[in-house]
């Protein structure tokens, strides 16, 4: 019997996939308990409109990434910070000083955690910090630190 599964099932298959099981496995296990239906011609059409539906968002997203992505080439992020007479921070400048500089001066939302930035920014200058926008797709920005 051909079924499609509304949850991951261990040793048959993952959500939204359609996989064949015995007759009895389907009707006292999987059906009762929510965790398949059956693979009538109507819940395939579904099932395929899902798909095509998380292929276009997948799509849309990885397209607008990309656009952040070269618009980050551009930019640069200027940030003021308290700093020494050799041109060491008092502190660092972090990822959440960056994320809100960025929306303040660009008006370019990202979260923190996307800004690859293991231990901060400790010094004055420019340095280029890694961001991860999306699966694949890495941006590079300049971020200024001067002296207040």
């Amino acid at each position: 019997m051909q079924v499609i599964l509304k949850k991951d099932v261990k040793g048959q298959g993952q959500k939204g996939q359609m996989v064949n099981v015995s007759d009895g496995y389907a009707r006292n296990y999987l059906l009762p308990r929510g965790l398949a239906e059956v693979a009538s011609k109507a819940n395939i059409n579904v099932m395929k409109g899902k798909q095509e539906s998380l292929e276009y968002k997948k799509k849309k997203e990885l397209e607008e990434a990309n656009a952040i992505a070269d618009k980050l080439k551009e930019v640069k992020v200027v940030i003021k910070a308290k700093a020494g007479d050799n041109g060491k921070l008092f502190g660092s400048v972090t990822s959440k000083d960056v994320a809100e500089a960025l929306t303040m001066q660009h008006h370019i939302k990202l979260d923190k955690k996307k800004f690859v930035m293991p231990d901060g920014i400790k010094a004055l200058g420019t340095t280029v910090v890694d961001v991860k926008i999306y699966t694949g797709v890495t941006g590079k920005l300049s971020v200024v630190v001067e002296q207040m």
